[in-house]
């Protein structure tokens, strides 16, 4: 009884086509249009992985050229000709270097900051 009803199905024809080549033509198109719809979603994802790329690596060269940047702005001797050239400082004499045993009497030379003589005027809302 289950033998005769799937052979019915292979013998079976509709408008002179056997109705197992119609389902496997339709499980074909399926399959080449899933396939197809899958290949243009990944080259779409391997586009963006490209640009996702390209953006680390111009990243990763702001980076380096910012690195180089701070090299160059923290350079000791480029802090030492601005701090001469625009604040007055100079290096320290060796006379004035104090040791660590002298500290406390240098602290206790330094004289304290007098209070100002004018009280700081009050601010009204």
């Amino acid at each position: 009884m289950i033998l005769s009803g799937v052979s019915s199905v292979f013998t079976q024809r509709v408008r002179g086509f056997r109705v197992i080549d119609l389902l496997a033509l339709f499980v074909l198109l399926a399959l080449a249009l899933g396939v197809y719809a899958f290949k243009t979603l990944a080259g779409r994802e391997s586009a963006d992985i490209a640009d996702v790329q390209s953006q680390i690596v111009m990243e990763q060269k702001r980076v380096r050229l910012l690195r180089a940047e701070i090299a160059h702005l923290e350079d000791p001797s480029r802090i030492e000709r601005l701090s001469s050239q625009y604040l007055g400082f100079k290096p320290v004499d060796p006379k004035r270097e104090a040791s660590i045993e002298a500290l406390p009497q240098v602290a206790s030379q330094v004289e304290k900051p007098a209070a100002p003589a004018v009280p700081p005027a009050e601010v009204k809302p």
